[in-house]
């Protein structure tokens, strides 16, 4: 089977899963809450950093975008449908990259519009304090964002094809984001710069100190990703279905 209908399947797939839009509706809501609460609040911190603040809501709304992508993957280890799917594309590596493409394009577009809404918004709230923004700096923000819950959203749905569930992604993820990066990482020092999110996080500040800058950061966190999709697809080729 050509890879276009292939690609069209999975997307009919992500679009009848009533969870996979809801993730995306709640990435959205969260966001921009987040980001407009912390602009209303932001430039009485003494480390105030304009972008960051309006990009606040990401923290919390990128537990959506991994969702979407664990969700999107172990939704085809419940009742046989990975065997469906494998029966009516043979192609296990197609497939596998059909799946992953429907999965990479809901979460970037999303992304890129709930990152603009999120920094108008802040933008807001922040008043003057965020007239020291420059355009590309905020396209930057909003770019870098979108690709970063793209990111996310892959690496989660890589994992969720190694561990063919759901559950145990996200068990690992969420608290890897919530504690490792927050506390172990704050403890690391430079070596925090290479933890999946923070290197991509790093597209979302104005400055930046550190080994790495916003588009390297993102090359990071590419990096894993590449990586759990390779796993992924390793797991789908050589396992039983």
């Amino acid at each position: 089977m050509a890879f276009a209908p292939v690609l069209h399947s999975e997307w009919l797939k992500i679009r009848t899963l009533r969870s996979l839009p809801g993730a995306l509706l709640a990435l959205f809501a969260v966001t921009t809450a987040f980001s407009a609460l912390a602009g209303t609040d932001g430039s009485s911190d003494p480390e105030f950093d304009p972008l960051f603040t309006a990009m606040f809501g990401i923290l919390p709304g990128q537990i959506a975008a991994i969702a979407f992508g664990a969700l999107a993957v172990s939704s085809e280890y419940h009742g046989g449908a990975l065997r469906l799917s494998l029966a009516a594309v043979p192609q296990r590596g197609r497939w596998f990259a059909a799946k992953m493409t429907a999965i990479a394009v809901p979460p970037l577009l999303v992304g890129l519009v709930t990152a603009f809404t999120a920094l108008v918004v802040a933008r807001a709230g922040l008043g003057s304090a965020a007239g020291v923004l420059t355009t590309a700096e905020q396209v930057r923000g909003v770019v870098g964002c979108g690709i970063y819950l793209m990111l996310m959203a892959l690496f989660a749905a890589g994992l969720t094809a190694v561990l063919r569930s759901g559950v145990a992604t996200l068990s690992v993820l969420i608290p890897f984001i919530l504690v490792v990066s927050f506390v172990i990482g704050d403890a690391a020092g430079t070596v925090a710069d290479f933890l999946p999110d923070k290197a991509g996080q790093i597209a979302l500040h104005q400055t930046y100190d550190g080994t790495l800058g916003p588009w390297s950061g993102l090359a990071v966190t590419a990096l894993w990703t590449a990586a759990a999709l390779l796993a992924g697809a390793w797991s789908v080729r050589r396992r039983d279905a």
